[in-house]
């Protein structure tokens, strides 16, 4: 269903141009025009600018790799906490013209701005270009828009033409003719906006009417250099972009897409309904419906509060080379970033840390995890690990940080011979009383043991003169005393060490 007829609909999709690394040189002007890297904690390159993607850098390439093809690039670690507040900021911004967002991403968004021409007296590409540029001005940060009737069309408008891109894509139904492009004047915009075409991109400079042999109306095409007529069509789009890189199609469906001669979107919108119900589920055939023009997905609006990652770092002093005392440094940033991912009810299915030099070089290394998890004591098992291969003996460490990735809501579910499901979900358990002191005595107020040099560095826990003392303490819900936890009282009265059983010791 078009634009002209029915229901129609207008949705953008705002898309941040290489958005952590473009953060960072928001944050430093200085870094503009440079190869910029981000993903230094990880081991690996998670964003660059498109100066380092011009010299051959990629996404998820190793560091030495990055060094090697791009002498010159300017490796860092990703802050996510100052990318959230950047995604935060973004978010406001579209708000400002409609409060139907779907916060999809920290780096993305849809927004629907259907039926606001009137009241904000723009048509729907002047509201797009207005957000577009209001976003780029206030965060130093370039996106890439698309508009079209529904959000699988204006996702793909939005990766048409990056970086810097606004892509306007109009359906009507699949109506693929070849429309006849003809110099002309300009039309009055506002008249224009509910004009009839099968599908075309906006760009700037010359204008050119477009009568397509599906609509005997006069369409304005605006396009930063002549284009062939066929580039007007909804079906150019579709011709040149693969199944698998259709928003929602993943690669196993792709595969099975060509093994039935099914290669591009086009080829795919073509199908009719018997065949595509046949071979595909639900949300495949909601795909389909929208490559046709139809709205079928609706935005989830509000406020997110869902992560793609969470990270905790922390720079300490005096800077230090004590394996022990960094251990517990990641050892607080990983019950920080394990206690915030209890906290929305999420499982992390990927890890990484860093350490920091005096140098301000970064060392670090990204983890795959056996099953999900937000149990800091089964990371810091997997962290230590890992430890000798990113600390160096000669080199002084002035920070360190613990990155979660591959965050599901999904609660792990996993049987084994061994009782290792078993074991987690009692100190799940434990985790969440720790999270209940917690929210009513503080952070830390139960901490791993690991943790403590880093948060009570004055107490030299195992050392002479530290021995704990047995007190009593109440632990457990409404204040009822639990016979598997032990308190011991430390030479520092506001100390606690206790022993859990399923966990070894606890501070």
């Amino acid at each position: 269903m078009g634009w002209g007829h029915g229901n129609p609909r207008a949705i953008l999709h705002i898309d941040g141009d290489g958005f952590f690394a473009a953060c960072e040189v928001a944050l430093n002007p200085k870094l503009r025009g440079k190869p910029v890297v981000t993903g230094a904690e990880r081991g690996i390159a998670s964003a660059m600018t498109y100066e380092a993607k011009a010299r051959g850098v990629k996404r998820g390439m190793p560091l030495h790799e990055i060094r090697r093809v791009c002498p010159e690039a300017i490796i860092l670690p990703a802050n996510y906490e100052t990318y959230a507040i950047f995604s935060t900021r973004m978010n406001s911004i579209v708000r400002r013209y409609t409060e139907a967002v779907e916060e999809y991403g920290i780096d993305e968004c849809f927004a629907e701005i259907t039926g606001l021409r009137r009241p904000l007296k723009m048509t729907y590409e002047e509201i797009g270009r207005t957000i577009k540029r209001e976003l780029q001005n206030e965060l130093g940060i370039t996106f890439s828009l698309g508009l079209a009737p529904n959000k699988v069309l204006a996702k793909l408008g939005s990766k048409w033409q990056k970086p810097d891109g606004f892509t306007y894509i109009r359906a009507q139904g699949l109506s693929l003719g070849n429309p006849k492009v003809s110099p002309c004047a300009p039309l009055n915009p506002s008249q224009n906006d509910d004009c009839l075409l099968s599908g075309y991109i906006r760009r700037q400079s010359s204008v050119h009417s477009v009568h397509s042999d599906n609509s005997p109306e006069d369409c304005l095409l605006e396009t930063s250099k002549r284009q062939s007529s066929n580039e007007t069509t909804l079906g150019y789009y579709l011709a040149h972009t693969p199944c698998e890189k259709v928003w929602g199609i993943g690669p196993q469906t792709a595969a099975l897409l060509a093994e039935r001669g099914v290669m591009t979107a086009l080829d795919f919108a073509h199908k009719d309904e018997t065949w595509v119900a046949t071979h595909l589920t639900k949300p495949h055939i909601e795909i389909w419906r929208e490559l046709r023009g139809e709205f079928v997905l609706p935005l989830e609006t509000g406020k997110k509060q869902h992560y793609d990652s969470i990270q905790k770092t922390k720079t300490f002093t005096p800077p230090s080379n004590d394996q022990n005392f960094l251990l517990s440094e990641l050892s607080k940033n990983c019950e920080n970033a394990c206690a915030k991912a209890r906290h929305y009810k999420l499982f992390a299915k990927k890890i990484s840390f860093f350490l920091k030099t005096q140098q301000f070089r970064y060392r670090g290394i990204e983890i795959t995890l056996p099953s999900y998890t937000s149990l800091p004591n089964e990371l810091m098992r997997l962290i230590r690990a890992e430890f000798p291969k990113v600390y160096r003996t000669n080199e002084i460490y002035r920070a360190s940080g613990v990155t979660l990735y591959g965050l599901t809501d999904t609660p792990p579910a996993q049987q084994d011979l061994f009782g290792a499901s078993i074991t987690q979900a009692k100190a799940s358990k434990v985790f969440e009383r720790v999270d209940a002191l917690a929210e009513r005595y503080g952070n830390h107020t139960v901490t791993l043991g690991s943790s403590l040099s880093a948060l009570r560095p004055n107490l030299d826990v195992g050392r002479p003169g530290s021995v704990p003392r047995p007190v009593r303490m109440r632990f457990g819900a409404g204040g009822r005393p639990t016979s598997k936890v032990v308190a011991f009282q430390t030479k520092n009265p506001a100390s606690y060490h206790l022993v859990i059983p399923l966990m070894g010791n606890v501070y």
